[in-house]
């Protein structure tokens, strides 16, 4: 598309380009501040805050205890954390030491935590404590030999880590007895702290993440991000937001570091525009997230569709306790924002989400609806600066569509993924070059754009589902279920739901004179999967709908489902 109608309804000074782009890094930014502003807060933790200077100071210490420990350039460095000071002081210390970040959800059940250690071929972590046992009993399957474990407890403020200590830290499984040769990051960092950083050489074009996705073929890969990449998605979302946002104004951050709205969205604008970064740990949580929000008087709110769900139906929103009025913008992305949710937010909240979109593979390279502008309901937005999308032929790709007509979304952004990791012949399915220029990224979404440039998503190409913000695969759901001994045949889809937007259902054959409960068998895949993978239902078939070839129908499962339920 040669003319993009989106540039006409930019917001008042956001610029139609920013290239060319700073060849640097975060590492950069964080140095910058710590120079210039150093008692200037970085991070906000539980009431506690870390200065620019001693994040820097700390994650240099850890850079140091890294290589001593033989960390090479360019190994793999896995994150099981949450939203916590640890995970920014880590990830930091692992560019400084010239290796790869590898997030991880901490809620990843064992065989997903070994699949992605196997998949990276990690040899180190940095674990929190209560997943330190999960860990060690897939770590014998793994290439995991330096292990380095870290309490909640250590970035909290002493009245508040006195109270952990005496009433949680038992209770809820953070202390533990860690293993012969393993580490605690605590003294790591005191033994490295105040020595010189040593200097390894971090270009631009160097590899500093993996990210998990599902990416567009279906199964789970590692999308491959450079270091340039969050400095151009952080430099693309400060040009959006810089109408509402400044120097000491306060990002809330509930949303989990290991996904790439978190990790290269959020964090890099906080890095970029020297604004302080609240950690969230537990986003489920939604009174803490609400105190948190009350505490720090944030500017900005990152959320998803769920959480701000979660939010107007807190008894303490409902009854008008909780004052929001300091945020000057709310995000939504992750997934499709309900109308209703957004128009509830206006009239209780007073406030409009800003909703958007973006994935892995394009390492947030959005769309996104103005900040100051008109937004519409049910759109996405438009094309950040330097961020190009074209509508084509869902089927073969080339052609590209006129205004209003729904086919395949594509982007093709500075920033976005180099490639999968250890899965090179699957790139092909997702970057596919269309004429000059660098290849566009398919991410097999169905949708169109108006006249004005703005985007609606109608529909998804593949079958992935998507439940409160996460990414879930029904093959993964059916592999699971196929192996109880009383399960023949198998499908699973999305239904609608109102809390999660989506979310996954079951329909089973079962073997002949076999038995089981549609409770059981949730129960067993609770055992096997991560919680947001449990199917929210289990509906029992003498036969599931097939293609001729044997495939089994998974929409049409889906459709049926869809007109039971409007009846």
């Amino acid at each position: 598309m040669s003319h993009r109608p989106w540039l006409d309804h930019y917001d008042a000074g956001v610029p139609h380009s920013l290239d060319p782009y700073p060849k640097t890094t975060l590492l950069h930014y964080l140095d910058k501040i710590s120079a210039h502003k150093p008692d200037h807060p970085a991070l906000i933790f539980k009431g506690s805050t870390i200065s620019a200077r001693e994040l820097n100071l700390q994650s240099d210490a850890f850079a140091n205890a890294l290589i001593e420990l033989g960390v090479r350039p360019q190994e793999r460095v896995a994150l099981l954390l949450p939203n916590t000071p640890q995970f920014m002081v880590a990830e930091f210390g692992i560019w400084k030491a010239g290796a790869i970040v590898v997030p991880i959800n901490p809620l990843s059940a064992e065989p997903e935590l070994e699949h992605v250690l196997v998949n990276t071929e990690a040899e180190t972590i940095i674990v929190l404590t209560p997943f330190y046992q999960r860990l060690k009993a897939v770590q014998e399957r793994t290439q995991i030999h330096r292990v380095i474990a870290t309490s909640i407890k250590d970035h909290l403020p002493p009245t508040l880590r006195i109270l952990f200590t005496l009433f949680k830290e038992r209770q809820e499984g953070h202390r533990i007895n860690i293993a012969h040769g393993d580490v605690w990051m605590k003294d790591l960092v005191r033994k490295h702290k105040g020595k010189p950083r040593t200097l390894l050489p971090v270009t631009p074009d160097d590899p500093a993440v993996i990210l998990s996705s599902g990416g567009t073929t279906g199964t789970p890969k590692g999308v491959i991000g450079l270091h340039r990449h969050y400095v151009t998605s952080g430099l693309q979302v400060q040009a959006w937001t810089k109408s509402a946002l400044g120097w000491n104004d306060t990002i809330l951050l509930p949303l989990p570091l290991f996904h790439v709205y978190a990790n290269v969205g959020a964090q890099s604008l906080a890095f970029i525009g020297g604004n302080p970064l609240a950690l969230v740990p537990n986003p489920r949580d939604i009174s803490d997230v609400l105190k948190t929000t009350e505490r720090v008087q944030p500017a900005c709110f990152n959320g998803v569709p769920t959480l701000y769900t979660a939010m107007l139906n807190h008894p303490d929103v409902k009854a008008g306790k909780v004052k929001l009025s300091s945020v000057k913008v709310f995000v939504s992305g992750a997934s499709a924002l309900l109308s209703e949710t957004k128009q509830q937010f206006k009239e209780q909240i007073g406030a409009t989400i800003v909703e958007g979109y973006s994935l892995t593979e394009s390492m947030m390279a959005c769309c996104l609806n103005p900040v100051k502008g008109i937004q519409k309901v049910g759109s996405i937005g438009m094309p950040l600066p330097d961020v190009e999308v074209r509508i084509v032929d869902s089927e073969t790709g080339a052609q590209e569509l006129a205004c209003g007509k729904v086919g395949e979304l594509l982007l093709r952004a500075p920033q976005q993924m180099v490639g999968y990791w250890n899965a090179s012949e699957q790139n092909s399915e997702t970057l596919q070059n269309h004429g000059s220029g660098q290849p566009w990224v398919h991410t097999g979404d169905l949708a169109y754009m108006d006249e004005d440039g703005y985007i609606f998503l109608v529909d998804r190409k593949k079958d992935m589902i998507k439940t409160s913000g996460f990414q879930v695969w029904p093959r993964e759901i059916e592999e699971v279920l196929a192996s109880h001994p009383a399960v023949m045949e198998v499908g699973v889809a999305g239904i609608p739901d109102p809390h999660k937007g989506e979310a996954p259902k079951g329909w089973v054959v079962l073997k002949e004179d076999c038995t089981v409960t549609e409770s059981q068998l949730r129960d067993f895949c609770r055992e096997r999967l991560s919680a947001y993978k449990i199917p929210i239902a289990i509906e029992f078939r003498s036969t599931l709908p097939k293609t001729l070839v044997g495939k089994i129908l998974r929409r049409e499962l889906a459709a049926e489902h869809r007109e039971k339920e409007s009846v």
